[in-house]
């Protein structure tokens, strides 16, 4: 199963809407990719077994369940997420792309490729689809939220700065 939307980080239009740039955008997303346990429910610890110029190789521990994957970086680009596959688990990807199309405008796409079979005529599979996106949705409009938290912690003055 392939599936992909968009998240607007900036609207000129809304003026309640906290405008970020593309730097602090891709600081979150580098954040998100070295302290996976920020963003994602369930996940106990991540341990980075390597670190070559752009590439992470990590170890994710969710309970007594273990997921390697690779983190390819694209400076201010795009980070893309390559579960290795296993016995136990199947393989996919994530990609989180940053797309500027003008000053004003900046936009977070998220891309994925799972090996959960698509169907358009089995009703328990299409609902099974319709669930799992939902969860990525949901999964994505929380990292943006998190993002957003970690741009406004920064900037807050404080003891520390």
């Amino acid at each position: 199963m392939n599936f992909e939307h968009l998240i607007q980080i900036n609207d000129p239009l809304n003026p309640f809407v906290e405008s970020m740039t593309r730097e602090q955008l891709w600081e979150g997303l580098v954040l998100r990719a070295e302290q996976p346990q920020l963003f994602v429910m369930g996940l106990d610890s991540c341990k980075i077994l390597s670190r070559d110029a752009n590439v992470l190789e990590r170890e994710l521990h969710y309970g007594q369940a273990t997921v390697r994957d690779r983190v390819t970086l694209e400076a201010r680009e795009r980070v893309r997420y390559d579960i290795l596959p296993t016995a136990e688990y199947v393989g996919g990807s994530l990609t989180m792309t940053i797309e500027q199309p003008d000053d004003l405008q900046l936009f977070l796409r998220f891309e994925y490729a799972t090996t959960l079979p698509v169907s358009t005529t089995d009703q328990d599979a299409v609902q099974t689809q319709e669930i799992v996106k939902s969860a990525y949705r949901e999964n994505d409009i929380d990292t943006v939220r998190l993002i957003r938290q970690y741009v406004g912690a920064k900037q807050e003055p404080g003891p520390l700065h």
